[in-house]
């Protein structure tokens, strides 16, 4: 929705869950020599600040990365993310949050690219101004990431991380996700897709998790967090989920430890938990 502005959620909990796991799967990724794509369907600003503007009215950060900022017992996968955020604010003073973009583009080899969408007018031109030095590795389309992947599918060098993960504010985007991962598949059916979602109680994001299991049968993992109980008046957000299609095998086994100690950190109350399932081809 053109209304959504991620600022207002940078660093809270959801956002921990989903980059840990961005970092994770573009680690595995660069692992070969062959380049790859990272394709943000949802790119957003790619920066936000913590201590000006929408951030300050929620403070949503403090539910997220900043209970993981001192930690120094975080399992491997907790730790690459906190250093990835640390070396935006060099200083260790917590004044920015990077979004997906800017820790992908961090992770990224000189011969991987990045293909970037934002359809909010605003949003996008933070977005051009956060990567005006990025260079023909990057390429940023002001639209609808839904519409816009379809048309470079399948990328050149045939591995890609897809990242689908829009506000949902709109329930209409439960359904369209669905599509968009269908039809992805269809082109490019190698590619590694991860669903960001929220957990809330509406019942699009009830039965999400099954539906996308039903897309595909074998090769997925499915991890969620929650981090309290659902809100007594039926509204906002009390977990996320992360739901890949053709993940590295060795992802399971990484959030088999990261997942406890996130209830552990971030939980608020006794209702918090985690779930992590997959099967292999």
């Amino acid at each position: 929705m053109l209304s959504y502005r991620h600022a207002f959620h940078a660093g809270n909990h959801a956002d921990v869950l989903k980059h840990a796991i961005v970092i994770q799967m573009l680690r595995y990724l660069g692992q070969k020599d062959k380049p790859y794509w990272y394709i943000d369907t949802h790119a957003g600003a790619g920066v936000y600040s913590l201590t000006e503007g929408f951030a300050t009215k929620t403070a949503e950060y403090e539910t997220g990365i900043a209970r993981l900022w001192d930690r120094g017992d975080a399992p491997p996968l907790i730790t690459d993310y906190i250093d990835e955020v640390k070396a935006l604010n060099p200083d260790d003073d917590m004044r920015f949050y990077p979004g997906s973009p800017y820790l992908a583009y961090r992770v990224m080899r000189e011969q991987d690219r990045m293909r970037l969408y934002e359809l909010h007018s605003t949003e996008i031109d933070v977005l051009r101004h956060n990567f005006r030095d990025a260079g023909r590795r990057t390429m940023i389309y002001e639209g609808d990431g839904f519409d816009g992947i379809k048309a470079i599918l399948p990328p050149p060098p045939r591995r890609a991380l897809v990242l689908i993960d829009p506000s949902y504010e709109d329930k209409r985007d439960y359904a369209r996700t669905l599509t968009c991962v269908e039809e992805c598949l269809k082109r490019f059916s190698t590619g590694t897709y991860a669903v960001w979602y929220p957990i809330v109680t509406r019942p699009e994001s009830q039965r999400f998790a099954e539906q996308l299991k039903a897309i595909q049968p074998k090769g997925w993992l499915h991890a969620s967090l929650i981090v309290k109980a659902p809100p007594k008046d039926g509204f906002g957000l009390y977990g996320s989920g992360m739901f890949i299609l053709n993940p590295p095998y060795t992802l399971a086994a990484e959030l088999k430890s990261a997942l406890p100690f996130l209830v552990d950190t971030l939980g608020e109350d006794s209702n918090a938990s985690f779930k992590l399932e997959h099967r292999a081809d």
